[in-house]
């Protein structure tokens, strides 16, 4: 057997599962980056998978690969990098294990990330929130458990992954209420809950009736809802809300929008950037910083507590006193 597939059932029976405990999350999107290269690879070798050697996967492949994700599957340049950092991190493992390949290894570690481009956060306005959360048909149960979820999703801004994972215990509805989850790369935190939101989820306990560990928001079946099927009830009660709402049907609205609605008001409701990474869960206060570039009124705010310009002051253009400087500035 060659050094590949020993290689890589180690990395993620050994690296991912034992060592880091990854997320569900991170397995399955490396596991699906790895049937796409290997995929790809048996295309340009004509070699089975399992007859592959690490040579066979050299930073002219690799880099092969990161192309056909662009230009033959329409993959952005955002899933693009988190397939190469999966690539990546595979073969920094392999490093250790197979040192007579270190120099395949290292040009494949070197094959940069592409830069992307930063676009504005998309997110509802008050008036389209209340369309959407008023859409789910309260006279069903699955009305009244889609309801909730909404209100839940856009009051904490938890993640997709963070509100399928949530249990009936992590919900607390006493003093201090809030809700706990178990966040990116496992963090767990608690979120805040209003007291309206409170009442909703009080109530719904009460109708859903589950054990401790049973899934807050349970499918049909009663075990836990898919990130899937969280994705297409959202997307069948954005469909219901833009009857009433017509800004809605220019917006594309995924449980993410959802997030990021919730970021927004916040920040217009004066919450520091610091406390507002720590709620949403991010490791980088500069996380924050697309939710800030979102909104225009958000920098008109801070625009009027400028002092204003000294009146007297003359208005001039810098002119360098050096032959080298004046230079640098004509380029």
């Amino acid at each position: 057997m060659t050094a590949l597939a020993p290689t890589l059932q180690a990395f993620f029976v050994s690296r991912l599962g034992r060592q880091r405990d990854a997320s569900p999350h991170t397995v399955d999107s490396y596991r699906h980056a790895f049937r796409l290269l290997l995929a790809y690879a048996e295309a340009q070798t004509g070699k089975r998978p399992s007859r592959m050697d690490l040579a066979d996967l050299d930073a002219v492949l690799v880099s092969g690969f990161l192309d056909h994700l662009q230009d033959d599957r329409g993959s952005s340049v955002a899933s693009r990098n988190t397939r190469l950092a999966a690539v990546h991190s595979f073969f920094r493992f392999a490093s250790y294990q197979h040192p007579e390949h270190a120099e395949t290894i290292q040009q494949v570690l070197a094959i940069p990330r592409k830069k992307t481009q930063s676009i504005p956060r998309s997110f509802l306005t008050s008036t389209e929130t209340d369309a959407v959360v008023s859409a789910p048909d309260l006279s069903t149960w699955c009305g009244r458990r889609d309801h909730v979820l909404l209100v839940v999703a856009l009051r904490t801004g938890l993640r997709l992954s963070e509100l399928t994972g949530l249990r009936c215990r992590d919900v607390q509805t006493g003093t201090a209420a809030h809700v706990k989850c178990l966040g990116k790369g496992r963090k767990r935190r608690d979120t805040p809950l209003d007291k309206s939101t409170v009442a909703l989820v009080r109530a719904w306990l009460g109708e859903r009736r589950g054990e401790p560990d049973d899934a807050l928001f349970p499918s049909r079946r009663g075990g836990r809802l898919s990130s899937d099927a969280v994705q297409r009830l959202v997307a069948k009660h954005v469909t219901t809300a833009r009857t009433t709402c017509p800004s809605l049907a220019n917006k594309q609205v995924s449980t993410h929008n959802l997030r990021h609605s919730c970021a927004m008001d916040l920040l217009r409701n004066g919450l520091d950037v610091a406390v507002l990474a720590l709620w949403l869960g991010h490791e980088k206060l500069e996380s924050v910083n697309a939710y800030i570039h979102a909104d225009p009124t958000l920098k008109e705010r801070a625009l009027d507590r400028l002092t204003p310009l000294n009146p007297a002051s003359k208005p001039g253009r810098y002119k360098p006193a050096d032959e080298l400087l004046a230079f640098l500035e004509s380029i």
